[in-house]
């Protein structure tokens, strides 16, 4: 049964430069395989039927569908590469500019892992998080300003659209780095990704049936995106890095905090997740219940209500985030703003809010090549009348930590919290409470 998420999509596709050639370049291929060229081709119709049936705008936005079917179903009866052809498929979905509506293409042999982790600090992109005994940690530092990659610049307007590219569409085993170290000076650093074998298809025909596969990774998932939390004085600091939880973990969560005066949510980095989980968490700092918005679907608008219940947390509310958190996480800060609940601070949120429904499809019988599509199903509408896609939330205090602080691992945010909350916290003793989990290479 398919769940209804308010979760960040692998990118807004905005229709930038990454995707605006990708047809024009098809149509010069010459023909491939038919029977390549027949699969993406029915990865293509699918594409326009799911979004025929199931996206939340009938008008969808003006475009007229059927005719952009008919264009992009041309282009792919040229091309000669597969990888073109996702990328087709890919910008046709771009033409809706939604947040939540996108293609999720099949795995590949090898998969790429980049070995460092870029994030947005205002408008400009830094180098955040390295792994370690990687191509990365000999050649970028924590705090390096990320100029370009792969040519293109690294800035807000187009980020999602190009770490979609190279992470999800078409990863790359090595990228072009263009850098600004803390210090000012510029360099250019050619970055190895990790190269992770793996099947890209999955013969379910096998005794030894590869969804175990797929049970292991998600198991390592679950182990780093986990909820933790740290109690000093009479705060308690909650870092939750995705709206993933239950409700009896989330009364379990809360319930730690309402022995505090106050607690501060740390929603920076949380993409969303789960619906209900949105709901538990603000029907936990809430004594009465909360209109969120309005759920603007394909054939009505329904309200989003949470209601109070558990051990709620009454004391002073204090949530950070950033331009990484997406959806619920910014449906939950703006409803504190909104209800005066509590203070926000960081950086402005990432302006993807929206509700989809993910259909998992696959290509084949016996030999299944799988893929997905994620499409909108509802727009959010906030008790003030707007929405929060493209718009993001802006911080009732905006806190920026410049690239010298990111070399130095000082977190000036959660210092800024601290003090809002009653106690003291060296900037560099907050960015050590808690420490970056990279997720296991999967092998």
């Amino acid at each position: 049964m398919m769940r209804h998420h308010v979760g960040m999509a692998f990118a807004t596709l905005l229709g930038c430069s990454l995707f605006v050639s990708a047809v024009s370049r098809a149509q010069q291929q010459k023909a491939m395989d038919n029977v390549t060229r027949g699969r993406i081709s029915d990865m293509l119709r699918t594409a326009h039927d799911e979004v025929q049936k199931h996206y939340y705008d009938p008008n969808f936005h003006g475009l007229d569908w059927d005719a952009r079917y008919k264009k992009y179903a041309a282009a792919l009866a040229n091309i000669q590469d597969p990888g073109e052809g996702l990328r087709v498929v890919a910008a046709y979905l771009a033409g809706l500019k939604d947040s939540h509506t996108y293609f999720d293409p099949p795995s590949r042999v090898n998969s790429i892992d980049l070995g460092y982790q870029l994030s947005l600090v205002g408008d400009s992109c830094f180098v955040t998080q390295i792994r370690p005994k990687t191509d990365a940690e000999k050649k970028l530092h924590i705090g390096d300003q990320v100029l370009s990659v792969a040519g293109y610049t690294a800035e807000r307007k187009d980020f999602l659209d190009l770490i979609y590219m190279i992470e999800v569409l078409v990863p790359q085993r090595s990228l072009q780095l263009g850098l600004r170290s803390p210090d000012g000076s510029e360099r250019m650093a050619a970055v190895d990704s990790i190269v992770i074998p793996e099947r890209a298809l999955l013969d379910f025909s096998q005794p030894d049936n590869e969804i175990y596969d797929l049970v292991r990774q998600i198991e390592n998932e679950d182990r780093v995106m986990h909820t933790r939390y740290i109690e000093r004085e009479d705060v308690t600091i909650l870092k939750m890095p995705e709206f993933n939880l239950d409700m009896n973990e989330v009364e379990k969560a809360i319930g730690v905090a309402s022995k505090h005066k106050a607690l501060i949510l740390d929603l920076r980095g949380n993409p969303g997740g789960d619906v209900d989980t949105l709901k538990w968490m603000i029907g936990e700092v809430f004594d009465h219940d909360v209109k969120i918005g309005d759920q603007v679907g394909r054939k009505n608008t329904k309200p989003m209500i949470a209601k109070p219940h558990g051990k709620r947390f009454d004391g002073k509310l204090i949530v950070l985030v950033d331009a990484d958190s997406a959806s619920a996480s910014e449906l939950f800060a703006r409803v504190v703003q909104l209800e005066h609940r509590g203070t926000i601070i960081g950086d402005a949120t990432a302006g993807a809010v929206m509700e989809a429904r993910f259909y998992p499809e696959s290509a084949g019988t016996d030999t299944v090549i799988p893929y997905g599509l994620n499409v909108t199903s509802s727009d959010l509408i906030m008790t003030d009348g707007k929405s929060l896609e493209k718009v993001g939330v802006t911080p009732d205090e905006l806190i920026l930590p410049t690239a010298a602080d990111l070399a130095a691992g000082r977190d000036p945010v959660l210092a800024r919290a601290a003090e809002l909350a009653g106690i003291k916290l060296d900037p560099v003793a907050a960015g050590k409470m808690f420490p970056f989990e990279w997720m296991p290479l999967q092998r």
